[in-house]
């Protein structure tokens, strides 16, 4: 049973990162890149961290795990903020209808 819910947090994961890297090619503009990408990742990687802590049991393994996942979802929105932050400070101009794509 545990082993079946692990596959399910992998695979849930698996999807957060593959439609991370499609909006990563396929959106318009740096802003829409970064927060698709920025997104999709902590939750892939946080599911699939999550999956692996169940299949693991309890063990100091596991915990290292969690530690792990904790670190991910504090320090990627701060990461991804901050690049935002510095491309709207370099005069980086948001996509609008009826531009070309960059």
């Amino acid at each position: 049973m545990m082993n079946t819910l692990a596959s399910i947090f992998v695979v849930i994961g698996l999807f957060f990162m593959v439609v991370g890297a499609l909006g990563l090619i396929r959106l318009p503009d740096f802003y829409t890149r970064v927060h698709a990408s920025g997104k999709c990742d902590t939750m892939g990687e946080g599911m699939m961290l999550l999956g692996f802590i169940l299949y693991e049991g309890t063990s100091l393994i596991a915990v290292k795990m969690f530690l792990l996942v904790l670190f991910i979802f504090i320090t990627s929105p701060t990461a991804v903020h901050a690049i935002m932050n510095v491309a709207h400070t370099c005069g980086t101009e948001p996509w609008k209808i009826g531009d070309e794509r960059r």
